[in-house]
């Protein structure tokens, strides 16, 4: 484990930034792919450590990918072709990966076993596995398959209607996955929209999806077909430019070919909200989803409250903004988040901890923070608790401290955002 110092911004983030693929997209591109029948080329692959334990998931299964720079060609054989691993399939920090393909692994003629690094295990993995087991999986695991590892001993499911419990698209997509497999439908219905990915690719995948308000209904027994699609930049890597150049005096910044679903602009309604001098403009779409292009300059910004659906929007972005609410007029309020104490690590503790070291006034509750603002923000040794998006913070806050920041476990960066540092010093 390495420490970084960086030192204090002396002008502001200013130039043209394409942020890597979508990680969101990206892990579900190799699902997809890999349950399908023929071959499948995708580009602007996200190559960070959670997207790749996906794929080395499949490989373990028997699925022949090859990655060439951040194109992965998936050469799928069909569900029926899928075969039992040799080896318990390591999930590492992966959330995701842990979550959708234990959608895969119940509903597939195979006994497999599958763990996590320290964090992922601490996890809770219940949320998943009940709604499987209503289906007639068979999961086991510590503390009644709460957590990681798990043993699936896979057999056919039986489709039905699932009223989620919390508000995850985690959870859905695993039940549609699941779905997929099962006979007869599957419907989820949500208590709030979610990021909605896997429903729109599916499609492309040639997967029929009924989508009715809060339900989305898919039929077992359909065959994927595989397809050829460019993976849009991850709004939730763009984030953290974003706050920068609103915070950053003097900046003007340009992201490009950016994922603008509407599931997943949060961050940018939030920004607006704040009054940040922020533009979007769609340009293209990959099958449903909006790709685009966005400027954003130093503004001046203004306390409000996040909270309900909203958050559900914006969840991974909330670290940053908190860093940005540290420079606003006024009191911001983050509640509704209880989901933050059950990420890559409890990031109300996490986000209170490291601003507060910079000088920030913040107050932790159970479901969120209160942040007073404007607070000027000084140098100080911060920990990334192994969690990218804290990580990725503490960067950000450095452009506008006094003095030098140091970051504790910078590696862990390289889950979502390789070429983080390099992209940051370009942009100064």
């Amino acid at each position: 484990m390495s420490t970084l110092v960086l030192e204090p911004a002396k002008k502001g983030l200013t130039g043209r930034l394409k942020v890597p693929g979508d990680k969101s997209i990206s892990h579900r591109a190799v699902i997809f792919s890999s349950l399908a029948k023929g071959v499948s080329h995708i580009t602007n692959f996200l190559t960070g450590e959670d997207c790749l334990r996906t794929v080395e998931a499949f490989r373990q299964m028997g699925v022949e990918i090859t990655k060439e720079k951040d194109c992965l060609t998936v050469h799928g054989n069909g569900i029926d072709a899928l075969k039992e691993p040799a080896v318990p399939i390591n999930f590492g920090n992966s959330g995701t990966t842990a979550r959708l393909m234990s959608g895969v692994l119940a509903g597939l003629p195979l006994f497999t076993t599958a763990f996590g690094d320290q964090s992922l295990s601490r996890r809770p993995m219940d949320r998943v596995v009940q709604p499987l087991s209503e289906m007639g999986a068979l999961i086991r695991g510590r503390e009644q398959a709460s957590y990681l590892p798990l043993a699936f001993e896979g057999k056919k499911l039986r489709g039905r209607i699932h009223q989620l419990q919390v508000k995850s698209a985690q959870v859905k997509s695993a039940l549609l996955l699941a779905g997929l497999l099962a006979e007869g439908e599957t419907t989820v219905v949500e208590q709030g929209r979610t990021r909605n990915h896997t429903e729109m690719l599916l499609p492309l995948f040639g997967a029929e999806v009924q989508t009715k308000g809060a339900s989305i209904t898919v039929k077992g027994g359909q065959q994927l077909q595989g397809a050829d699609f460019q993976v849009p930049g991850d709004i939730s890597s763009a984030a953290f430019f974003l706050v920068g150049a609103a915070i950053t005096p003097n900046s003007d910044l340009n992201i490009v070919n950016v994922g603008l679903n509407p599931t997943r602009n949060g961050v940018v309604q939030a920004l607006e909200k704040m009054g940040a001098a922020i533009e979007t403009t769609i340009t293209s779409y990959v099958g449903e989803e909006p790709v685009g292009d966005m400027r954003i300059s130093h503004s001046s910004l203004k306390a409000i409250t996040l909270e309900g659906d909203l958050i559900a929007n914006l969840i991974d972005e909330i670290p940053i903004l908190a860093l940005a609410a540290t420079q606003a007029e006024g009191t911001t309020i983050i509640k509704d988040a209880k989901e933050l104490r059950v990420k890559e690590t409890d990031r109300i503790e996490a986000v209170a901890h490291n601003l507060t070291q910079l000088g920030a006034n913040v107050e932790t509750r159970e479901d969120g923070l209160a942040i007073h603002g404007p607070t000027p923000l000084h140098g100080g040794e911060l920990h990334s608790y192994g969690d990218h998006r804290i990580g990725m913070m503490g960067a950000i806050a450095s452009l506008i401290t006094t003095s030098k920041v140091s970051i504790a476990d910078k590696e862990c960066i390289n889950i979502s955002y390789p070429n983080f540092f390099e992209d940051l010093h370009g942009l100064l």
